[in-house]
């Protein structure tokens, strides 16, 4: 009976971390391989041990944690890169060779017969010391396929438990790997492994082809990070696995999305809002008709659940909302508007987004308010703000908030003086609250010496996310209105029972 579950090796912390612009310090790194192991990924390649002692002492940590994941790092086909593993604990490598003629001619400088000699060296010395080898391919599908069979073969001869095939600057095509996994799996006695980059825009379906070819392990990265145009995504490739060809894999779907949270704010890194799966529109839906359809029928314009990936349903309002939307959020916060105060409450959003500005959650609230005679109470009150910042002097802010006729007193540093703030700022409120800040950005900056700036930030009491905005001549001001803002918002909505 033909084996229908699909390892996921994930190389975020590699390949992903090969990100321009990407940097992970061993506590981040150990954070998101507790994250990846608890998503139910079977393999973590955790790095390059060869790189650096800091992403030696990482990967050591990640190794000791007792995590259930095999724990694996990338190794050349050196006998020094292995030597480098060792030192970490390591459960496998995956040693790493160029196979296709202009690698081996313009950038490892060798002829066939070394690379083979090189490999061999490599991956007995690696079985000697007791590691799983993964032997994979560089360059795999831009190799000649016999002498790509004979180094698979060569490999498998001398212990390689498992050959990988890397589409490294991902120019094949779903149709033409589906033919060459078959090939391979037919030849080969050991699992084949599919490394798909997305440069052409094909990363997911090449690997869904992979695996139908009789792949039984992919690679891939959350929310698709990798080198050029990154990787396959774990989330895009574990979903359509399940939901449309009958494989399974260990992933735990239901927290794809909070990994890939907790991935964009270590990275720094942020997610499309139009990725699939994990992007903030994946289940956001504006246009009248498609909101009258979703609230009547979710399966009218979502093709899954979004609890089924973590996510919510999120109704936005601008100029193409219909009033059934409307009339659906504000029946959700408890409030029962009659047919006057929703036509107002529908003509001022619609003015808005002909004006072409975002209606935040704020700006939308603000509006009911108004038309239904609601005063929002201010919860949460700025008292005082002090920050310090020059040249040679670390920013540092500190700021006295009132909350419940008490005073909360806190400080932050910062990489500058808003840094500074909203940390400050992020420790008061999540003493006082649940509410935790998710994202950061400014918005728009008018032009002048005396120039207003907008800050917008989502904000989360783990059942909402909401957008709030902040104006100002002073960036730091325009940063704390708007997380306060927010921050109200949430508390009032959660006083008044709605909110949901």
């Amino acid at each position: 009976m033909e084996n229908k579950t699909i390892k996921v090796l994930d190389t975020t912390l590699r390949d992903g971390e090969q990100t321009p612009g990407v940097a992970l310090n061993p506590d981040e790194k150990l954070e998101l391989a507790k994250a990846l192991d608890d998503l139910g990924v079977d393999i973590i390649e955790a790095g390059s041990a060869i790189t650096s002692k800091g992403e030696r002492e990482a990967i050591r940590r990640i190794s000791r944690e007792g995590l259930n994941a095999e724990i694996c790092t990338y190794a050349r086909g050196l006998k020094t890169d292995v030597d480098a593993a060792l030192e970490c604990d390591v459960d496998s490598v995956f040693v790493v060779v160029p196979t296709s003629d202009i690698h081996l001619k313009h950038k490892l400088k060798k002829s066939r017969t070394q690379l083979k000699e090189m490999m061999t060296e490599t991956i007995q010395h690696a079985r000697d010391h007791g590691l799983i080898v993964e032997l994979g391919a560089e360059d795999a599908t831009r190799t000649d396929l016999e002498f790509l069979k004979e180094v698979f073969q060569v490999g498998v001869e001398q212990g390689a438990e498992r050959v990988c095939v890397c589409d490294t600057v991902g120019v094949m095509m779903p149709e033409q790997t589906q033919e060459l996994f078959s090939d391979l799996t037919q030849t080969l006695e050991v699992p084949v492994t599919a490394h798909c980059h997305d440069d052409f825009g094909v990363g997911t379906a090449n690997t869904i082809a992979a695996v139908r070819g009789g792949a039984r392990e992919v690679h891939v990265t959350v929310s698709g990070l990798g080198e050029r145009a990154g990787n396959a995504a774990l989330e895009e490739v574990a979903l359509a696995l399940t939901k449309f060809y009958e494989y399974e894999t260990n992933v735990d779907l239901k927290k794809v999305y909070g990994v890939s949270k907790l991935v964009e704010r270590i990275t720094g890194l942020p997610v499309p809002p139009t990725k699939a799966i994990v992007g903030d529109n994946a289940f956001s839906h504006e246009a009248g008709i498609h909101t009258h359809g979703v609230l009547s029928r979710p399966s009218t314009y979502e093709p899954i659940s979004p609890e089924m990936v973590g996510q919510k349903r999120r109704l936005v309002f601008g100029k193409h909302v219909g009033s059934h939307a409307i009339k659906s959020e504000l029946e959700k916060r408890g409030l029962k508007p009659n047919g006057e105060q929703l036509e107002e409450i529908f003509a001022k959003i619609k003015e808005l987004g002909d004006r072409g500005k975002l209606v935040t959650d704020a700006e939308w609230t603000a509006i009911v308010d108004e038309v239904m005679g609601r005063t929002l109470e201010k919860i949460v009150e700025l008292e005082e703000l002090t920050v310090t910042s020059g040249n040679k002097v670390t920013p540092t802010a500190s700021v006295k908030i009132k909350f419940q006729d008490k005073d909360f007193t806190e400080s932050g540093v910062g990489v500058g003086p808003v840094d500074a703030v909203i940390n400050a700022i992020r420790k008061v409120v999540e003493e006082i609250s649940s509410i935790k800040l998710q994202e950061y950005h400014v918005d728009a900056i008018s032009g002048g010496t005396d120039a207003m700036v907008s800050v917008v930030v989502k904000l989360t009491d783990g059942k909402r996310i909401i957008t709030s905005r902040g104006s100002s001549g002073d960036i730091i001001m325009a940063s704390v209105q708007a997380v306060l803002n927010g921050v109200n918002r949430l508390l009032w909505d959660k006083k008044l029972g709605g909110g949901a």
